[in-house]
């Protein structure tokens, strides 16, 4: 059995399954025998997140190492094609993996492999008990299924659920349920509505991203977006260029705007392009337009909790007047993603996220432990009962998230200063 792997891959795995006993039916269920291979790459070529490693506990090595597993697994297939796949808790040689950055050490104990939601994943018998721990790159994987055989190759990374469990990449880990899917389906979204910008010349689109303060949501709406754009192909001599269909500014409340400058950009960027696509947060300059309403004599009616009604305020609408003359536009066009966003059953990503947070509040009641589940930061990101005294809503944006500030200079876009946003 042999396998090429990428030389930025975590590790690679190659499963090969042979039946030892069944029953037919329409669902033929088989017990398999399992064997086969783990191989680790250098941890300078191993693709995790900054500062962390997976190694055999107590092995230091520059050279890759490769763990034997094996052990008995269930299979269910149906008309010769895999249903699910369930292995028993299988040990990686004579040492457990763990998962460490140098000042934390996370055990991982035995593997197990199975299919969940679709996808093929190690899972933990260590600190993440019953959940994944490595999931196999869709892209890479080869499974082939024949007779009473089966040989599974692929590379692994981490899984995104062991990201939540383990407050790594934790600005994206650490949301709201529902956060990363409200972000994807704004995503899906705009990627309709981008098409309108070859509908008239001079085309301004302005993408409202509805939520209050929602800072961090039209940012990651954004980076979503631009992520999902490298996948179509385009044909620039139909006038089907990427550049058309690109972001062109993120305003969020969290950062200042100089509305002038910002103009005085994008009217460059309409004279090259022939159109300006920009995503605001519905909560994006709310004090200085209703200091600009307050000086026309307009009263902005408040909510219960003495918030500023947002669709009194009309963020994406006045924005789209400030720019459409400066910006020489035939036409301006607003749109709103929430309810679009908001309707939307959970993804994958969530989907894990509440699965991990619904056990451990299993866990923690049947403990007695009382708190809101949640990943601590003050705790170094652990997925934890917080204490109920210490939960506060109307946390900020922090804009000086690295990928956000990457996304600003690809883009064009100046950094603003901070802004103190109340909540």
């Amino acid at each position: 059995m042999s396998w090429s792997l990428a030389k930025s891959a975590l590790a690679a795995c190659a499963l090969a399954g042979v039946a030892m006993a069944g029953s037919e039916s329409e669902r033929a269920v088989r017990g398999y025998v399992l064997a086969g291979e783990l191989l680790l790459f250098p941890t300078a070529d191993q693709n995790l997140p900054a500062g962390w490693s997976v190694l055999p506990q107590g092995i230091q090595s520059e050279n890759s190492t490769v763990l034997g597993m094996s052990g008995l697994s269930e299979l269910t297939a149906s008309e010769g094609q895999l249903v699910s796949l369930n292995s028993k808790p299988m040990p990686t040689g004579q040492t457990q993996l763990v998962l460490t950055n140098g000042e934390r050490t996370v055990e991982l104990g035995e593997l197990s492999l199975a299919t969940v939601d679709g996808k093929w994943m190690l899972l933990s018998t260590g600190v993440m008990a019953g959940r994944p721990v490595f999931e196999v790159v869709t892209e890479s994987q080869t499974f082939t299924l024949r007779n009473d055989e089966f040989i599974l190759a692929g590379e692994l990374v981490l899984s995104d659920a062991a990201r939540a469990e383990l407050g790594i990449d934790s600005t994206e880990a650490r949301q709201s349920l529902g956060a990363v899917t409200a972000a994807e389906q704004g995503a899906i979204y705009f990627e309709n509505i981008v098409n309108e910008q070859s509908a008239n010349p001079r085309m301004l689109i302005v993408h409202e991203v509805m939520g209050r303060n929602c800072g961090w949501l039209t940012a990651y709406t954004a980076k979503v977006y631009r992520e999902r754009l490298m996948h179509p192909d385009f044909l620039p001599g139909f006038n089907l260029a990427p550049e058309h269909h690109d972001v062109d500014a993120v305003y969020v409340p969290e950062m200042a705007i100089d509305l002038e400058a910002e103009a005085q950009r994008l009217r460059k960027v309409m004279d090259e392009q022939d159109c300006v696509n920009i995503f605001v947060s519905e909560g994006a300059g709310v004090a200085q337009i209703v200091k600009e309403m307050a000086s026309r004599g307009e009263e902005v009616p408040r909510d219960a909790f003495g918030h500023y009604k947002l669709d009194a305020v009309n963020v994406g609408n006045w924005f789209s007047k400030q720019f459409a003359k400066q910006l020489g536009a035939e036409k301006a066009l607003v749109q709103k993603s929430g309810y679009f966003a908001r309707s939307a059953a959970a993804n994958i990503d969530d989907q894990r996220l509440i699965k991990s947070m619904v056990d451990h509040a299993v866990e923690c009641g049947l403990r007695g432990e009382p708190g809101v589940i949640g990943h601590d930061e003050d705790r170094d990101g652990r997925l934890r009962a917080i204490e109920f005294p210490r939960i506060k809503g109307g946390k900020p944006f922090d804009i000086d998230q690295p990928w956000f500030k990457e996304m600003l200079v690809q883009i064009g876009q100046p950094m603003g200063g901070k802004v103190v946003v109340g909540h």
